[in-house]
């Protein structure tokens, strides 16, 4: 039994378009404030692997609905880079996390992005937006982006066949290389 659900608003690929959770008793909840972060850590889908619209939790907004971000009025998309076509993973962040924009990062020397920590799961398999899993740490990169600190955590979903295999050194090498070379 899934533990949260979601209810879409408006049409996908619009401005109006937002995607509400629910709790198992069937009550608003917002996924930042109200989905906990666990031991085994909870992230939140916001951007499902292959899928190029950029979907965000709407922190400034009530319940904090996952949106999709605009910038200058425009709707925001992932680019597509050959040979790969927008999210290599599924792509989203774990709740009630924040990256200071008043903390200077000290690896970084960089102020945090104002957004929850971000997560790029390694699964191939196409997870949906708004599903919520528990998931394994196996590795973490400090990047900038327009000058601000965006930490990136790379983890795998705790009950996926292959996450027991994932923790040494070398699968996080090459990983990491994986991801580096999506940049």
């Amino acid at each position: 039994m899934a533990l949260y659900h979601t209810e879409e608003r408006g049409q996908p690929c619009s401005q109006n378009y937002h995607l509400f959770f629910k709790n198992v008793t069937g009550h608003y909840i917002s996924p930042f404030h109200d989905i906990p972060l666990k031991t085994l850590f909870n992230m939140i889908v916001e951007n499902p692997r292959w899928t190029n619209a950029k979907m965000e939790i709407a922190t400034k907004e009530p319940l904090n609905p996952i949106k999709q971000c605009g910038k200058d009025g425009k709707l925001r998309y992932v680019a597509n880079i050959f040979p790969y076509k927008a999210y290599i993973w599924n792509y989203g962040t774990l709740p009630q996390t924040w990256e200071d924009p008043h903390e200077k990062d000290k690896s970084t020397n960089c102020f945090g992005d104002n957004d929850p920590i971000d997560v790029c799961e390694t699964r191939s398999v196409i997870l949906s937006c708004g599903e919520v899993f528990h998931v394994k740490i196996l590795g973490v990169l400090a990047l900038t982006d327009e000058g601000e600190t965006d930490w990136k955590l790379i983890a795998i979903i705790v009950n996926d066949p292959e996450a027991s295999k994932l923790h040494d050194g070398v699968s996080l090498l090459i990983l990491a290389y994986s991801f580096l070379a999506w940049f």
